[in-house]
């Protein structure tokens, strides 16, 4: 993999992120970089070669000590590409002509060490004759950029923990506390760099870093795709259709295509934390039950994991302290671990709408030309299960399963279903393409707002499926149905709003396109929230026997009349307290859609002939509509929309479809 250099870009994906959420783009701006590693390491090597803008200001390994106070970018990496070129190098190999002025390159074996005072001040050393244990901290300590780990050892411990906690005797002299750390961003390409409560502990501090799992997943996930190759191709040379030679020369041409299929996955996996990250305090409740959930199954230990207990997540919530990223990490991973089994389990994998899937995972040119050694893979199974889990886990978040199947007490399988009929109904692969192109090109924070609309976009309407669908009907054609009502009406959708959904959408619209989005996209986006409807009215066209434009007016003429929108504008901005509170409140929103699409059937069954089937309804109705509709209007506009007045809304909204 030294080569592939896999797990280093793995880990910049990682760092590259970090920094793009804090609008700098290290691929172009200049960026400084303390670590531990030399360039003779595959992940410190490769990684301070991945961009020209690196000014490496320090580093050790177990050998020797580098500082370079201001270095010139073009000699230094010019340097450090040559070392890195041959067989075996060590700091010592650095052409000290390269060095800037006060730089110096020591052994770490002499007792005291002087120092250049531009060494000292470059990583903030307030003296110039110290040991190399006291340099070493120091460079840990140092005020960069980035924090860049690609060699053996543990070098960060919480501020709570012992060395002796830690078990990495050799690196008790140098090693710091989490509070002791001044740089922005650590990447963590090597394994346990900093401990996990290290890097709780800096993340609570406003530090950015996951884990290394998170960081380092790169170089693991290469070779499982390449073990699922070579399976797959040792099936075309034992029927004889691919030599030994030929199968050498086309792993080698593969090699790139390999490396971009696991590249995306770290650039979801890191956008994934980072939106669990925004949601915050919202989703505490949910990422509390999950881990409950998982304890439930035997699955987890929070205190091997450093996870908080019940009692120490409320305090968190109290003090405003979501889970830091290298928490979520964690809750990734075991999302994956145990979607991936609960798939396995099920027939999920022998659906053949996931045959796209299977093929997705393997190169181009492989799924063209080899197509049935990979439908007959012997991990057939399993490389669907791990594909669509990672899918899943990385659009959704890690609670995303355990909410949904809490609110609607259907299987993980079911999730899974239903969340391909959503991906692949509303063609959300196209979109977050369209959302990644703005890497670097919009602010950080206004990008993670965009990809959270989509997020909301499948949350809500994978929900709906799964209160409103059996699911009985083949994957192909609820997708194939989600497709039709979403050409039929999205041409028409908006003429046909009520005015007050037009103008939300609107101001939506404008201030995407004032955040930095394209005018295309900003329009697919503010129309998110009405698109979320389009299943419901699809259904509502199909239980009245109705065309689908016929059944969206009177769906949004319902809404327009009982004020539903203004409601559901309301319910979006509640944040609940405790679960319990979204619970009702995700009750009373279900609740007053049921009634809806039933008043909306009603009026196109009942009054079928009449021009406006809705209005005929309410005629019908009488006093009684007209006084619940009244009380609606109360509930509504009088003051804060709070859960208890949206439970009330959605029982008088019911007792009119008994009508």
């Amino acid at each position: 993999h030294k080569k592939m250099g896999i797990t280093a870009k793995g880990a910049w994906e990682a760092v590259k992120r970090h920094f793009r959420e804090m609008n700098r783009d290290i691929q172009t701006t200049p960026f400084t970089v303390v670590g531990v590693g030399d360039m003779s390491g595959d992940v410190f090597g490769n990684g301070m070669l991945l961009s020209e803008q690196t000014r490496l200001i320090a580093a050790f390994d177990h050998r020797d000590i580098f500082i370079d106070p201001d270095p010139d970018m073009a000699a230094s990496m010019a340097e450090r590409r040559r070392m890195f070129a041959l067989a075996r190098s060590s700091w010592q190999d650095y052409d000290k002509t390269k060095l800037s002025e006060g730089g110096i390159i020591v052994s770490r074996s002499q007792k005291s060490i002087t120092l250049p005072a531009p060494a000292a001040a470059a990583i903030g050393l307030g003296k110039t004759t110290a040991t190399p244990a006291e340099i070493m901290s120091a460079i840990l300590k140092a005020p960069a950029d980035l924090l860049w780990f690609g060699g053996i050892g543990t070098y960060v411990r919480a501020s709570g923990e012992t060395n002796q906690d830690v078990g990495d005797r050799a690196n008790d002299a140098i090693r710091i506390t989490a509070l002791d750390l001044r740089a922005k961003v650590i990447g963590e390409g090597a394994n346990l760099g900093v401990t996990q409560r290290a890097r709780i502990e800096f993340g609570l501090n406003g530090g950015r870093c996951n884990s290394d799992a998170i960081d380092n997943s790169g170089g693991v996930n290469c070779s499982d795709v390449e073990v699922n190759i070579k399976i797959a191709l040792a099936s075309a040379m034992r029927k004889g259709s691919l030599t030994r030679p030929a199968r050498n020369k086309l792993l080698a041409e593969m090699t790139d295509e390999v490396s971009a299929l696991v590249l995306s996955n770290n650039y979801q996996q890191t956008l994934a934390l980072s939106l669990a990250r925004k949601r915050g305090l919202a989703d505490i409740a949910h990422q509390s039950r999950f881990m409950a959930a998982l304890e439930a199954r035997g699955l987890l230990d929070r205190a091997v994991e450093a996870l908080p207990s019940p009692a120490a997540l409320v305090e968190r919530e109290t003090h405003g302290e979501p889970l830091t990223r290298a928490e979520l990490g964690v809750l990734l991973a075991y999302a994956k671990i145990v979607l991936f089994s609960d798939i396995v389990a099920s027939d999920v994998p022998d659906d053949p709408h996931f045959d796209r899937d299977l093929m997705g995972y393997f190169p181009d040119r492989m799924a063209k030309k080899y197509a049935g050694e990979i439908h007959g893979h012997r991990l057939r199974r399993e490389i669907i299960a791990r594909v669509v889990a990672n899918d899943l886990v990385n659009r959704g978040g890690p609670s995303f399963v355990n909410r949904l199947q809490e609110a609607t007490g259907r299987s993980a399988a079911d999730v899974v279903r239903t969340f391909a009929v959503v991906r692949d109904g509303f063609a959300l692969p196209a979109l977050y393409r369209q959302i990644d192109a703005l890497d670097n090109q919009i602010d950080g924070q206004i990008q993670l707002d965009l990809y959270q609309a989509v997020s909301r976009l499948i949350y809500v309407t994978s929900g709906w499926y799964l209160k409103n669908d059996a699911g009985t009907a083949p994957l192909g054609q609820r997708i194939a149905e989600l497709q039709d009502a979403r050409k039929a009406l999205e041409p028409k959708l908006v003429s046909l709003l009520p005015a007050f959904s037009r103008e939300r959408i609107e101001e939506r619209r404008h201030s995407l396109s004032k955040g930095g989005a394209p005018e295309s996209l900003a329009e697919q986006l503010a129309l998110t929230d009405v698109a979320e409807l389009i299943p419901d009215i699809a259904l509502t066209a199909r239980t009245a026997n109705a065309s689908i434009v016929a059944a969206a007016k009177a769906f949004f003429a319902v809404s327009d009349v009982f004020r539903i929108p203004r409601v559901e504008d309301a319910a979006r901005s509640i944040m609940p307290s405790d679960y319990y509170d979204q619970l009702a409140l995700s009750r009373a929103t279900d609740t007053i859609g049921a009634a809806r699409r039933g008043i909306a059937v009603a009026a196109l069954t009942s009054h079928a002939e009449a021009a406006d089937p809705v209005t005929a309804w309410l005629e019908a109705g009488g006093e009684r509509v007209g006084r619940i509709r009244e009380r609606l209007q109360a509930l509504t506009e009088g003051g804060d929309i709070t859960v208890s007045r949206l439970s009330v809304a959605s029982g008088l909204m019911s007792d009119l479809t008994g009508l």
